[in-house]
């Protein structure tokens, strides 16, 4: 009997104990096998699970479809988690002779951070507030300091207390107005429901409150003796409702206070700049609607502008009777307005920052006497301090692509202002800048212990020719003395692509373990984001799907034309709608890759959009497509990665998913493994990674998040013979 086959049955449901304590010591008897399992390896391959399949027709609203891997949906079907778990023993029992690289490259990653590292700490009020770590601990302690930073130190919360008895950990707090209490707000399971407790800072003691499934954080009134917090559909994840929790009280008699009943939207309650108002943004990807109240009682919502059909806009209250408006309305690249708090309406709205047509405004920061607008030119980031007399003073930088950003400004009666910049070759660094002298320092730049010179790396920006003549941005890095621009480098290319996120060229000093290893990085910039503006967005999404795929082969195809990358040494990731990216271009062009990462990827594009009871799906038909729609049903139909899997070869893959994923359910990427390898032509290697115990984003904690990274980083090195 092959070890794997042995494996899964002693992984029966019969014996299955749901923990991950159980989990590891299965796993153990594959990894730890020691001359047993090397004796296996050397004669005989590990067999690859073989799904079942099940006849099932699928009613859809363009006429049935077949699905034979659609049991995989049963969750709690003991042959689902059967199969999972020898998918697992699998990929372990193929990756066994790589554990010594998965282990040096993990030692290479945590060398890398400050394992007692401590923010830069705030004021607010009375307090300075920083977060640190300490050698060995997984989760961020948040901590506070009276007067000044050389007082004893008071510990808020420790997260490796908090995470205590489980195997996932999620959380952040909220302080009162009045710094008396904390708010904490956290997911052990990773489904993406928080449960609400407060802790007494006066006394050190947890309060008997306790709100349970929420999300979104929490808003404190400004009498400090509320809570106002977002109430998600346990089935669709949908934030339908905003409640108010009065201290002291029980959850069950907390009040509803707005409650959005259009499937299509999801509720946002979020604070002003002022604390006088709380928002509620009910939005989906194309469009939002915008309530207000006041924040010490707040009770019914007013409307500022009704919702109408590709019109997004966000407000504020700094001071006095006005709100400003950041909105998209006649602006693609949007643009600020203010407007009479007794009549808001858009056209009582007035410009501050007026449409243009190349500069994208990406934000907008008020403070007392001034604000801070955040805006891309040709996709990079200039912040511009605008005076009240109307005089402008921009920071810019020097490098050819960089990530820059407003950093967290809690105080708006400052003059020194924090921003955050980094690039993929400078390590992320906090300045402070003096809108009065215009001097600017460096507050903190991240230090890699085991060492960095960062003028032996190189970092450039491309603007590559996709196929319909537009420029697409690319930005690359790599090693200069192990580098050749010969057509010899494996590298590595990674893209998103979706719902107007840029994809930002921040510093990820993983990234080196490749790089030192003559790896090119290259981060592409393509349509479905707004790195390039609105449109940008636009051009990417819909009926202009196709564009984020063509974009990113084209990018990919120009490393290997230039020079930067050999052929068949082009390794491509990417995770969630960035899943969806790697599941086209496989199917598109499977040629151009060694090998493709597929992180939780959304790849059954039809029957998630046909299910409105799957979480996420209605407020994104305008996204991607409402299925009920024939001609946008048959354009995602020409690219949904599952539905066109074919009989050809496919590169080396690694597909990673987690069971408690409540944003890609763990079944796409299941089906999709099953359905590749009952249909590939080729012997590659197809590894599916279910992670039991998380959602979404993996590994909570900071060491079992670099143990992923190493995971992939060494079957990317494994695809290429590499061994060190």
């Amino acid at each position: 009997m092959p070890f794997v086959t042995w494996l899964a049955n002693v992984m029966s449901p019969n014996l299955y104990i749901s923990t991950m304590k159980k989990q590891k010591f299965i796993l153990s008897m594959l990894f730890l096998a020691g001359s047993a399992a090397a004796a296996l390896a050397q004669t005989q391959a590990p067999v690859a699970p073989v799904a079942e399949k099940i006849p099932y027709e699928i009613k859809g609203s363009q006429g049935p479809r077949q699905d034979p891997y659609y049991w995989m949906k049963e969750r709690e079907n003991p042959k689902v988690m059967e199969h999972l778990k020898a998918e697992n023993a699998y990929l372990g029992a193929i990756m066994e002779p790589t554990k010594a690289l998965q282990e040096q490259i993990f030692k290479e990653l945590v060398g890398r951070i400050e394992e007692d590292e401590s923010s830069v700490p705030y004021k607010l009020g009375e307090y300075y507030y920083y977060s640190r770590y300490e050698k060995g601990g997984e989760y961020a302690i948040y901590c506070r300091k009276k007067g000044d930073l050389t007082a004893a130190e008071e510990i808020i919360v420790n997260g490796n207390d908090l995470a205590a008895g489980n195997e996932y950990l999620s959380f952040y707090i909220e302080m009162s107005h009045d710094h008396k209490m904390a708010a904490v707000i956290m997911d052990v399971a990773g489904r993406n429901f928080y449960t609400i407790k407060i802790k007494d800072l006066s006394t050190g003691e947890w309060l008997k409150d306790e709100i349970k499934d929420t999300r979104n954080g929490c808003i404190w009134t400004t009498d400090n003796k509320s809570l106002v917090y977002g109430v998600p559909d346990k089935e669709t994840l949908r934030v339908y409702q905003i409640k108010k929790h009065v201290i002291g009280d029980k959850a069950k008699n907390d009040v509803v206070l707005l409650q959005e009943d259009d499937q299509t939207l999801d509720l946002y309650a979020y604070e002003s700049r002022s604390k006088e108002y709380i928002f509620a943004f009910a939005s989906r990807t194309d469009a939002g609607i915008i309530k207000y109240t006041k924040a010490n009682q707040p009770d019914v919502f007013t409307t500022i502008e009704p919702m109408s059909t590709d019109h997004y806009y966000t407000v504020d209250h700094i001071k006095g009777d006005e709100f400003v408006v950041r909105t998209n309305y006649q602006a693609k690249n949007y643009r600020l307005c203010k407007t009479k708090i007794a009549a808001p309406a858009k056209e009582n709205w007035t410009d501050i920052i007026p449409a243009r047509d190349n500069v994208f405004l990406e934000t907008v920061e008020f403070f007392k006497d001034y604000f801070i607008a955040q805006e891309s030119t040709n996709g990079l980031t200039t912040l511009r301090v605008i005076s009240p007399n109307g005089q402008n003073d921009y920071i810019k930088f020097d490098e050819p692509a960089y990530y820059a950003t407003l950093g967290y400004n809690p105080d708006p009666n400052t003059n020194d202002i924090r921003f955050v910049y980094s690039s993929l070759i400078t390590p992320y660094s906090t300045y402070e800048y003096n809108v009065t002298t215009k001097a600017k320092k460096i507050l903190k730049q991240d230090i890699i212990p085991s060492g960095y010179d960062k003028s032996q790396y190189v970092t450039e920006r491309i603007m590559v020719t996709a196929r319909d003549g537009k420029k697409v941005p690319m930005t690359i890095a790599y090693k200069k003395d192990t580098f050749k621009k010969d057509g010899s480098a494996p590298g590595y290319i990674y893209g998103y692509g979706a719902y107007g996120y840029s994809n930002e060229d921040y510093f990820d000093s993983n990234i080196l373990s490749l790089m030192d290893r003559g790896f090119v990085y290259a981060n592409t910039h393509i349509r479905g984001g707004q790195e390039m503006g609105g449109s940008w967005y636009d051009e990417g999404k819909m009926m202009n799907k196709k564009n984020s795929f063509y974009d990113f082969i084209d990018c990919s195809k120009y490393l290997i034309q230039e020079g930067y990358v050999g052929k068949q040494k082009l390794f491509a990731n990417g995770g969630s709608a960035g899943g969806l990216l790697m599941g086209a271009v496989s199917n598109m062009a499977p040629e151009l890759y060694l090998g493709i990462i597929a992180d939780v990827p959304f790849v059954d594009v039809i029957t998630t959009m046909e299910d409105e009871t799957i979480p996420l799906t209605t407020f994104e038909w305008l996204e991607w497509g409402n299925p009920k729609n024939k001609a946008e049903y048959d354009y995602m139909m020409s690219y949904s990665p599952y539905d066109n899997v074919e009989a050809k070869n496919y590169p080396n893959m690694l597909v990673t998913t987690g069971f408690n994923d409540s944003q890609v359910q763990y079944f796409e990427p299941a089906k999709w493994v099953a359905k590749l390898r009952a249909t590939k032509t080729d012997n590659n290697l197809l590894l599916f990674k279910i992670n039991l115990d998380a959602g979404h984003g993996g590994q909570s904690g900071r060491y079992e998040s670099l143990n992923e990274t190493a995971f992939m980083y060494t079957f990317m090195l494994h695809c290429l013979g590499v061994t060190k």
